[in-house]
């Protein structure tokens, strides 16, 4: 599973970072024979020099000496800059690649995955692969040819005393295969709940206002401090795991140093090495030793980086369900016309529409009321092609909108909602959102359509004032026609307005559906609303109920049936039902 996390990784880095990442790792075996070296010398500076007495050779070695040790710290700096390189490299091409999925996956995605469970991926998980590209892969490929070149090396001086340190290694790949048994599940729980700490932080940071309206900070306090503990003590028990075997490891590395003094003595007193052998065994200790000390710790890193990756590389291939279709028609514009034919809809089996069946000309206005709860928010999700009908057809111009490419169909339907969501920008940049082609003279006059021209010429910096996220800093009447002003300024052949004047009063709406009746593009809305007054107008009115249309005619034809309609007209207008009408 690794490798083909690792051969993941390494597909998705630019052919000339690959190379350079080769090479880097190549750099690192080079310096690990290099290593070798100055043991070598170290045995001629004790034999030939110190023991014979023979001082001639001396500088020369020492020179040498000094030569491989500053070329070898030369090259493994110049390999780690490498493979910072490469690994910014990596890592940049996967956050940008990540976001352009997250982009194009559709609505059942980001119902299904929580944003803090995403953010942690294109962070922490992200970096988790960074850091096995930069640190982790050559520690590992550091890690065995110094282990495997120095026991070479060794069998080479003396092949009895390096045997009787390779029978420790077993025992070693025995403690590193358990610990990899036990540490994988308990780094994936820690991954968890990393996930979920971020998601308590993500959801009361966005949702301050609610928490501060409510006065629940202390609750929100305690609740971000249940998933903290719980993400400290997920650290906590992978630590506890490694203290474990930790004593163990360590005590067999101490062995080797051990029997390398202990044997090496004692071979030098029956005159089976010499005193200079026995300085490469000890100076080649530590790099047999070392390896297996990092053991436990390169065991944790892969673990970790195993579960990161299998985050990334899940949310790299996930694949939206709505996508264009292969035999896609295209539209030059979206006209306005739409149709549902016997729609039915349902989310994990649970029915939200039913038998909905109408047809709305093209440049009419259309009205949907009913109960919270009843399916308005869904129609729009399908005539968006949010969601795929599970019954029957949408048909916008007369095509299925399963026809329709994705682009060309939403690109010519503009919406506002309720629940408005204004960038970081300016209220320029925030209007034209949808069409970064406008002038700044068609931005005001979508604004004061929108009636939103006055209170813009107000703020500090008028159309370049930089609004806060979500629109901080306005009123929520503000926000709606900003949101209003935006949807109207792709001119689309389709505007949706979903309760999108439920915060502004009697008078603004009024102007605002004047507007909407001369605007300078020929379109057809379609509108959410609960206030009588911002459908009395439309040309059919649809009253939703239990997924169902119950209601449809004209404002004048609904009073008369005196049903869901006309009760909602004599509750807001306090007409008595029997002098209604």
């Amino acid at each position: 599973m690794i490798r083909k996390q690792i051969k993941w990784l390494i597909d998705n880095m630019d052919p000339k970072y690959r190379r350079m990442q080769i090479f880097a790792l190549c750099l690192c075996v080079f310096t690990c024979v290099l290593l070798l070296v100055n043991p070598a010398l170290s045995r001629r500076l004790i034999d030939d020099v110190i023991m014979a007495q023979n001082p001639e050779p001396l500088l020369s070695i020492l020179g040498i000496m000094l030569a491989v040790k500053l070329g070898r710290e030369g090259l493994r700096y110049l390999m780690i800059i490498l493979l910072e390189t490469d690994s910014q490299n990596m890592i940049f091409n996967l956050r940008r690649r990540l976001y352009e999925k997250m982009q194009y996956n559709d609505m059942r995605f980001f119902d299904n995955n929580r944003t803090g469970d995403l953010m942690t991926r294109m962070s922490a998980d992200l970096d988790w692969c960074r850091h096995f590209m930069s640190y982790i892969d050559f520690r590992i490929i550091d890690a065995v040819c110094t282990f495997l070149f120095s026991m070479i090396y060794l069998f080479t001086v003396n092949w009895k005393l390096t045997l009787m340190l390779t029978v420790i290694t077993p025992a070693l790949m025995l403690i590193s295969k358990a610990l990899r048994k036990r540490v994988r599940p308990r780094f994936v729980f820690m991954r968890e709940k990393l996930s979920e700490m971020n998601t308590a932080a993500q959801e009361n940071i966005a949702g301050n206002r609610v928490v501060k309206s409510f006065a629940r900070e202390e609750y929100e306090k305690e609740r971000f401090e249940q998933r903290n503990q719980a993400f400290m003590e997920s650290h906590l028990q992978i630590n506890k795991v490694w203290l474990t075997f930790f004593p163990m490891i360590e005590m067999l590395v101490n062995t080797i140093q051990l029997v390398t003094v202990f044997v090496g003595g004692l071979f030098i007193i029956n005159g089976e090495i010499t005193p200079g052998e026995l300085a490469i065994f000890t100076g080649l200790s530590w790099a047999v030793s070392n390896p297996m000390r990092e053991l436990g710790n390169l065991v944790n890193d892969l673990q970790r980086f195993s579960t990161s990756a299998a985050k990334v590389i899940e949310l790299f291939y996930s694949k939206p369900e709505i996508t264009d279709d292969e035999e896609a028609v295209h539209h030059d514009s979206v006209k306005g016309e739409i149709e549902f034919r016997n729609v039915a809809f349902s989310i994990e089996g649970k029915p939200i529409l039913k038998n909905v069946s109408f047809h709305v000309p093209a440049g009419s206005t259309v009205a949907v009321m009913g109960p919270t709860g009843s399916g308005k928010t869904s129609l729009i999700h399908l005539l968006a092609r949010f969601y795929d009908v599970t019954e029957g057809e949408v048909l916008v111009d007369g095509c299925d909108v399963r026809k329709w490419k994705l682009q060309e169909l939403r690109g010519g339907i503009g919406t506002a909602t309720q629940d408005v969501f204004l960038f970081s920008d300016t209220v320029e940049g925030n209007i034209a959102f949808g069409d970064q082609s406008l002038t700044l003279d068609e931005v005001r006059d979508f604004a004061t359509r929108a009636d939103a021209a006055e209170f813009i010429e107000h703020l500090p910096e008028g159309y370049d004032t930089i609004i806060g996220e979500r629109g901080v800093g306005l009123s929520g009447g503000q926000r709606q026609r900003i949101a209003l002003a935006r949807a109207m300024a792709v001119r689309p052949g389709i505007l949706v307005m979903d309760d999108t004047t439920s915060a502004v009063d009697s008078e603004t709406e009024q102007y605002i559906q004047e507007q909407l009746r001369h605007l300078p593009f020929g379109c057809t809305r379609f509108i959410i609303a609960q206030r009588i007054s911002s459908m009395r107008d439309a040309d059919q009115i649809l009253v939703v109920e239990n997924g169902t249309i119950t209601e449809h005619g004209t404002h004048e034809e609904l009073l008369a049936e005196k049903g869901y309609y006309w009760q909602t007209y004599c509750l807001q207008y306090g007409v008595p039902a029997k002098e209604a009408m």
